[in-house]
C-alpha cells in the first residue's frame, strides 16, 4: 500500500525565463524561452511525492484568479488529493524565476493566497492525523506550520520540516520535528552560527538531512549515525526544483519504511532525475525515472 503523505505548504504560479546568464542589478538581459507552470515548494513537493509513489494530500490556499484554477487542475492531474485546499479571494502566489544556461537560478516570490493559510480546520487536522508522514516548508505562515506539527505529534504522524526559505525556527515547532531537511544556508540560519554545525542541529531535532548540491547529502541522528550519501551525476539543465524532488521522494521513502540513509540515497536519485529537465513541476520525476537514475548509480 502506498504511504500516505500529507503536504501542508504553498502553491504558486511559476513564471520562468531562460537566458544565457542572470542579469546583474539594474541590467536587462534578453531571454531565450519563457514558461508558465505551477510551482511553490508545497505544491512541488506534493507533486513530487505523488509521482514518487505516495498517496498524497495537499493542504494550502490558492487564489480566485486564473492562476488558482490552473494550480488546482495541475495538482489534481498529478494525482494529488485537493479536497481540503482553500480558495482565497484575490491573487494566487506567484514566483518569478530566472534560469541561466548553467542551470543556476534567481527567484522572487509574491506569496498571495499562501499568506491566508492560517490555522487548521477539523478536516485538515484529520488528514494530518491519518497520514504516515507530514511534510511542511516555510512559505506559509509559521503559526500554521506549528499547528500542523502539533497535530502530527498528537496523531503519531512523522513530521518532516524542509526549513526553506531560511529563517529561525521557534521552540514550539522544534519540539515536534522528527526530521529536519536543510541546505547549507538554511542550516546556518537555524543554528545562528557561521559554520555548518551538525551537532548543534541535533541539539534541536533528533534527525537531520543536510543537502550539499553536487556533493550529495549528509544524514545524521542522535543515535550517532552520520553518513554522507554521494550525489548521482547527470547533465544539469535546471536546478530549480531539485530540492523539492529530493524532499518529496524522501517523504515517500520514509513512509514506505526504508532505512533513512537508504531513503536519502533514493531521494538523491530523485534530485538528479529532476535537474535534467527545465522548470519546476514539469521537471519533477516519476518513480520509474527515479529508479532509473538510482540503478544506474
Amino acid at each position: 500500500m502506498a504511504p500516505r503523505i500529507v503536504i501542508a505548504g504553498s502553491a504558486n504560479m511559476d513564471l520562468v525565463g531562460l537566458a544565457d546568464r542572470l542579469p546583474r542589478p539594474g541590467e536587462t538581459v534578453l531571454g531565450e524561452k519563457f514558461l508558465m507552470m505551477p510551482g511553490g515548494k508545497g505544491a512541488n513537493q506534493a507533486i513530487a511525492a505523488a509521482r514518487a509513489g505516495g498517496s498524497t494530500v495537499f493542504l494550502g490556499a490558492i487564489g480566485s484568479d486564473a492562476f488558482g484554477v490552473n494550480l488546482n487542475a495541475r495538482l489534481n492531474g498529478a494525482g494529488v488529493d485537493m479536497r481540503h485546499v482553500r480558495t482565497s479571494f484575490g491573487q494566487s502566489g506567484v514566483a518569478v524565476i530566472m534560469v541561466d544556461k548553467g542551470g543556476e537560478n534567481s527567484i522572487l516570490v509574491s506569496p498571495g493566497a499562501n499568506n491566508s493559510f492560517v490555522g487548521l480546520t477539523a478536516g485538515e487536522e484529520a488528514a494530518i492525523a491519518e497520514g504516515d508522514v507530514l511534510l511542511c516548508q516555510q512559505e506559509i505562515p509559521v503559526e500554521t506550520v506549528v499547528a500542523a506539527a502539533r497535530v502530527a505529534r498528537a496523531g503519531g504522524t512523522r513530521m518532516i520540516l524542509n526549513a526553506a526559505p531560511a529563517r529561525e525556527l521557534p521552540p514550539e515547532l522544534l519540539v515536534n520535528i522528527d526530521l529536519l531537511v536543510v541546505n547549507e544556508v538554511e542550516a546556518l540560519t537555524v543554528t545562528g552560527g557561521d559554520a555548518i554545525d551538525v551537532p548543534a542541529l541535533l541539539a534541536l531535532v533528533p534527525r537531520v538531512v543536510l543537502t550539499l548540491g553536487g556533493g550529495g547529502s549528509r544524514y545524521a541522528d542522535r543515535d550517532g549515525r552520520d553518513e554522507t550519501v554521494p550525489a548521482f551525476h547527470v547533465e544539469v539543465t535546471d536546478t530549480t526544483a531539485a530540492g523539492d524532488a529530493f524532499t518529496g521522494a524522501l517523504a515517500v521513502a520514509w513512509g514506505e519504511g526504508r532505512d533513512l540513509v537508504e531513503a536519502v540515497r533514493w531521494a538523491n536519485a530523485a534530485g538528479a532525475a529532476c535537474v535534467r529537465k527545465l522548470g519546476a513541476s514539469d521537471a519533477l520525476p516519476t518513480r520509474d525515472e527515479i529508479d532509473e537514475v538510482y540503478r544506474a548509480g
